[in-house]
């Protein structure tokens, strides 16, 4: 399964039309929140299935977490602001683990993040349109099945 990761897009459509031409062939589109709009322009534009969450400049009636199952693994999307990302991830590992998930996808930091802790993979895709920490506007195409999780960043 291939699955597009972006989020904190803040309605930018240049760069957000520029992330969908590498996700054509996703089977699925994960947005982290602001502008959960963008969630729904992606899907519109692509016809993948997009599951968004809010963010803390979200003002829609709509999901902040959502916790799902493909491929053997439990997948935790957040914004992230709920558990102060921005100052680590302790909040966000605790509430992991609780929720027993093996992946935990988050944003509002806009920066770019990969990293394994207790097992547990947390990714961050950064930003495409108000990056931070560096001036590569990124997001992630990650490709798993029931044995191997791949991580690509995708910078544009």
């Amino acid at each position: 399964m291939k699955i597009g990761i972006l989020g904190d897009t803040h309605r930018n459509k240049n760069y957000i039309d520029k992330a969908i031409k590498h996700m054509n062939d996703c089977d699925l589109i994960l947005h982290t929140g602001d502008n959960f709009q963008d969630s729904i322009y992606i899907h519109k534009t692509t016809n993948i299935t997009t599951l968004g969450v809010v963010g803390n400049c979200d003002f829609e009636e709509a999901e902040d977490e959502i916790l799902f199952e493909t491929k053997g693994y439990n997948i935790f999307i957040c914004h992230g602001h709920k558990y102060g990302v921005k100052y680590g991830i302790e909040k966000l590992k605790d509430k992991a683990k609780k929720l027993n998930a093996d992946v935990v996808v988050f944003g509002h930091s806009h920066e770019y993040l990969h990293e394994f802790h207790d097992g547990i993979l947390f990714l961050n895709p950064g930003s495409i349109s108000l990056p931070r920490g560096s001036i590569d506007r990124s997001f992630i195409i990650m490709e798993l099945d029931y044995e191997n999780i791949n991580i690509n960043k995708i910078i544009l």
